[in-house]
């Protein structure tokens, strides 16, 4: 099992004056998030997220196959 599914700690990121935050170098290598990649914001909760904008792309993708499906 991945260090990735099992939940790791990367450690602390700031908010800076103009509401950036610099991710942690290690989660950027363990994700391969490269300057210049776009990233979804998202919150459930009191947690807030990150996901690569292709790999939200592909998951809507996949979750209007299924949709099409149950019409069927």
């Amino acid at each position: 099992m991945s260090n990735i599914s099992k939940g790791k700690i990367y450690g602390a990121a700031t908010v800076g004056e103009r509401g950036q935050v610099v991710i942690p170098a290690g989660i950027r290598k363990s994700f391969s998030i490269k300057p210049g990649d776009k990233l979804i914001v998202f919150a459930k909760h009191e947690m807030i997220g990150l996901i690569p904008a292709e790999e939200f792309s592909q998951m809507l993708d996949r979750m209007s196959e299924v949709i099409v499906r149950f019409k069927k």
